[in-house]
C-alpha cells in the first residue's frame, strides 16, 4: 500500500469515527474541526495531507513546526500550536501559527500578543484547562487551574492581536476521558457566558475522541489515528 493510499483510508476511518460520535449525542459531525497533528511527520506528510483535502494541521514543537511552515508555505492550511508554548518562542510562534491552543498563563498573552503585533497579524487563542483535578490525578500537565481561566480569557480578549476563541484540554492518561471532558464543557459554558464568540472547544485524541466529541469537543486533535505510530515513516 503506498504512503497516500495508507493516510487516505485512515482518514476515511478517522470521518467514519467522528460521524458515528456525533450520532449518538445527535450533533451534526460537519460542526467538528479536524486537526492533524504531524509531529515527528516529514513535510512531505503535510504535503499529503493537503492533497486529500486536510486544511488544519497541528505542532507541538516550535523548532519543528516553523521549518514545517517555511516549508510548506505555498500550501492553504491553518496551522495550529498545540503544545506548551515557551515564553521566549511565544513572539516566533505567533509569527506563523494560525491557532494557539495552550495558553495557560498571563504572560504567554503578552508575549504572543507581542509577536503578532510584530508580524502584523492575528491569532487565534485557546486557553488551556488543567483536568488533572476533574479526575483526581497529578500528572503535572500544562493547563491553567478551571478557577483561573476566566482571567485569562479576559486578557486574551484585551490584547489588540489575539482573538479569543475558547478552551483546549487534555484528559489524563490514568483517568476517566469522560469525567474529565465534562469539567472542560462546564469551564467552556462559564467562559461563554462572558465571551459568547468564544465557542470552540478543543479536546480529544485518537484514544479518546469519542468521549470528547460526546461533551461537545468543536476540534479533535488527531495525529496517530491517521498517520499512524509516531516516527514510524521518518
Amino acid at each position: 500500500m503506498t504512503r497516500r493510499a495508507e493516510v487516505a483510508a485512515n482518514l476515511a476511518r478517522l470521518r467514519e469515527r467522528i460521524e458515528r460520535a456525533c450520532a449518538a449525542v445527535d450533533r451534526p459531525a460537519d460542526d467538528v474541526r479536524t486537526i492533524v497533528v504531524t509531529k515527528t511527520f516529514p513535510a512531505s506528510d503535510v504535503r499529503l495531507l493537503a492533497e486529500l483535502g486536510v486544511r488544519d494541521v497541528g505542532e507541538n514543537r516550535h523548532q519543528e513546526a516553523v521549518a514545517k511552515h517555511q516549508e510548506c508555505r505555498d500550501l492553504d492550511l491553518r496551522w495550529h500550536f498545540v503544545g506548551a508554548v515557551q515564553s521566549n518562542k511565544a513572539a516566533a510562534v505567533a509569527s506563523y501559527a494560525d491557532v494557539v491552543h495552550s495558553i495557560d498563563r498571563p504572560k504567554l498573552v503578552a508575549a504572543l500578543d507581542k509577536g503578532a503585533h510584530a508580524a502584523d497579524r492575528r491569532v487565534g487563542c485557546l486557553v488551556q484547562v488543567s483536568l488533572d483535578q476533574a479526575t483526581g490525578t497529578q500528572q503535572g500537565r500544562s493547563g491553567a487551574d478551571p478557577d483561573r481561566v476566566g482571567a485569562l480569557a479576559e486578557l486574551v480578549s484585551r490584547a489588540g492581536r489575539l482573538d479569543l476563541l475558547g478552551v483546549m484540554g487534555v484528559a489524563p492518561l490514568d483517568g476517566d476521558p469522560d469525567k474529565a471532558f465534562a469539567r472542560l464543557a462546564d469551564v467552556a459554558a462559564q467562559v461563554r457566558a462572558r465571551f459568547p464568540a468564544a465557542t470552540a472547544i478543543s479536546a480529544g485524541m485518537s484514544g479518546d475522541l469519542e468521549a470528547a466529541l460526546g461533551r461537545g469537543a468543536t476540534h479533535v486533535r488527531v495525529g496517530t489515528a491517521v498517520l499512524g505510530a509516531r516516527g514510524a515513516k521518518g
